[in-house]
């Protein structure tokens, strides 16, 4: 690895591969990682060079935390499944001391406004989708049917997914809603959810479709994950088509269910308020057309958040840790990116075997949210230390507001 003490980062480059700009210093990198980010440098249409931010992990097919600009093909794996997978954060003009002194009936409040969580098992209802969706989920249905019935009438298959029921819901795993404070106190909402079934639905697909393209044209990959779709395919139109349609699928999920957070909060909350100022709403798994060093490029963001100059963002903390409004500082090596939080140390199935109950309770005294061992993995132990992260990447944002945590839901 080349080190230069005249810039934030450091430099990977093998003979045949792009070079990998990585932004981790102080914080780790899994040899895994490495690995996987080494494989992804060999494919021959990346544009220039890959840039890993320091919350970078081992991912499905590709790394978290990795920025891949493309010419003439793409990656859906890169994408990966949770397409348009992001982050929402309005600030009110409430403060801390308008906030009633139990934080239980708030979170509760949320809980039953936002469908989260998952619940398995034939002729069982799915306690994280809608049975009757609501109607602001049945408007943004509206202005997203069409798009979906045209994909739907080339890829029959997806009919079946999860679309109108999932839309205004925040599904399971690390994604949340939170209730924080700011440096000076004033409340912020803030939550994290992406596509949801559908998008998870369409990233699959097509991720086998360029695995079967791969094998028929005979094309040897270091990963068959990387499979890909070159320009001028039908695959590949069809997907471009269909991720920016479920891109926009995740942004109205999140603006559905930060209505309805802010609505839940209202009948907790005597004191009137309102929820519009430094409002972001930002994508962080997803592909999006861009002008780089010269070219027109796809640019693949896998955990990671466009940081042009001037643009606000959100990186977040783990559970119970401080999170980030941010403004991006347009750094070029970046391809004008940032972290999207502060990145796993640790598997899901690592933290349950090495993160004690008592251990999580200890790391989340502070925060009104859930204490059961099945929310372990999302314990902060499971993450990067999150200013560490946000050192490394000094050259990429500024930091505007830092938020801490008092209420967290978990799906």
């Amino acid at each position: 690895m080349n080190t230069n003490e005249n810039t934030r980062y450091d430099v990977i480059h093998e003979k045949g591969s792009v070079p990998i700009k990585l932004w981790t210093r102080g914080v780790p990198l899994e040899d895994e990682a490495r690995r996987q980010l080494q494989n992804i440098a060999k494919l021959p249409f990346v544009h220039r060079w890959i840039a890993v931010m320091p919350d970078v992990h081992l991912g499905k097919g590709a790394t978290v935390g990795s920025v891949v600009p493309t010419l003439g093909a793409i990656v859906p794996a890169a994408v990966g499944v949770d397409i348009g997978c992001g982050m929402i954060a309005v600030r009110t003009t409430l403060t801390a001391s308008d906030l009633p002194d139990q934080l239980g009936p708030l979170r509760a409040a949320i809980e039953q406004a936002v469908p989260h969580g998952r619940t398995v098992g034939r002729g069982v209802r799915d306690k994280g989708a809608w049975a009757n969706p609501p109607a602001a989920s049945l408007q943004a249905w509206e202005r997203l049917h069409e798009g979906f019935d045209r994909i739907v009438a080339k890829h029959p298959k997806l009919e079946r997914s999860n679309h109108l029921s999932h839309l205004g819901t925040l599904g399971t795993g690390n994604h949340f809603v939170e209730v924080c404070l700011d440096e000076e106190q004033r409340v912020w909402f803030m939550l994290h959810s992406g596509s949801r079934g559908v998008g998870n639905a369409i990233g699959s697909h097509f991720i086998e479709l360029a695995k079967q393209d791969m094998r028929r044209w005979m094309i040897n990959l270091p990963d068959q994950d990387l499979a890909y779709l070159p320009e001028g395919s039908e695959n590949y139109a069809d997907y471009v088509f269909a991720v920016d349609w479920a891109q926009k699928f995740a942004r109205d999920n999140r603006e559905i269910m930060m209505r309805h957070v802010v609505d839940a909060a209202r009948k907790i909350i005597d004191k009137p308020f309102e929820a519009q100022a430094e409002a972001v709403n930002c994508h962080h798994n997803y592909v999006n057309r861009e002008h780089h060093f010269g070219k027109d490029v796809l640019v693949t963001r896998k955990g990671a958040v466009s940081a042009r100059k001037g643009e606000l963002g959100i990186i977040p903390g783990s559970m119970g840790a401080k999170s980030f409004i941010v403004r991006g500082l347009g750094n070029a090596d970046s391809f004008h990116s940032c972290s999207h939080g502060a990145g796993r140390v640790m598997s899901r199935t690592e933290a349950k075997k090495r993160i004690s109950l008592e251990e999580h309770v200890r790391a989340t005294a502070h925060v009104e949210c859930r204490k059961d061992a099945d929310v372990v993995d999302e314990s902060p132990a499971a993450y990067k230390p999150i200013d560490a992260v946000m050192a490394a990447q000094s050259d990429l944002v500024e930091i505007v507001h830092t938020l801490r945590q008092v209420v967290c839901v978990k799906g």
